[in-house]
C-alpha cells in the first residue's frame, strides 16, 4: 500500500498545478498559491518517491507473484515518468513561439486591422507597436526601440 501512496502523492505533485492554472480559464489567489508551492517541492519530492518505491519494489521482488511485480514495474514507470514531468514546464508546450518575426512599417503590416488593439512604445523619438491579439498568444517580445532594450508583454 505503501508503494502505491508514494505513486499517487509523486503524481499528485505533478498533476494538481496542471489542473489549478490553466491558460484562458480564471484562476484564484489560493490556486496560484498552491501550484507555484507545489512546482517549487515536486522535482526533489517526486526523486525522493522514485527512490522510496525502487526500494520498496527491491524488497518486495522476491515474494511477489507475477502481476505483483508487473504492478510494481507499472508503479515504478509512473513515478518516473512524474519525476521527469515535475522537471517540465508544460505551459510552454501550449504557446509555440513565432516563427519567422519580422517588423513592418505601418502601411505593410496586413495582419494587423484598423480595430486591432496595440501596444505602442515611444523611446528617443522611435515609436514600434504591438497587437494585443498576436501577445496574447505569446505574451513576450524581446526588441529594442530608440536603441533601448524592452520586453513588451501582455
Amino acid at each position: 500500500m505503501l508503494l502505491f501512496a508514494c505513486v499517487l502523492v509523486a503524481l499528485a505533485v505533478v498533476v494538481t498545478p496542471a489542473l489549478l492554472i490553466q491558460p484562458f480559464k480564471p484562476q484564484t489567489e489560493n490556486h496560484l498559491t498552491i501550484s507555484h508551492a507545489l512546482r517549487r517541492v515536486s522535482p526533489l519530492m517526486t526523486i525522493a518517491l522514485l527512490a522510496v518505491v525502487g526500494t520498496l519494489m527491491f524488497k518486495l521482488w522476491r515474494g511477489a507473484r507475477l502481476w505483483s511485480r508487473a504492478l510494481m514495474i507499472l508503479a515504478f514507470a509512473l513515478t518516473t515518468l512524474g519525476s521527469w514531468f515535475a522537471r517540465q514546464n508544460h505551459f510552454e508546450w501550449m504557446f509555440n513561439p513565432l516563427t519567422k518575426v519580422s517588423y513592418a512599417a505601418i502601411g505593410e503590416a496586413a495582419f494587423v486591422d484598423d480595430a486591432d488593439l496595440v501596444l505602442a512604445v515611444e523611446r528617443n523619438g522611435e515609436a514600434a507597436a504591438y497587437p494585443i491579439r498576436q501577445l496574447a498568444y505569446h505574451h513576450l517580445v524581446h526588441d529594442t526601440v530608440g536603441r533601448v532594450p524592452i520586453v513588451v508583454t501582455y
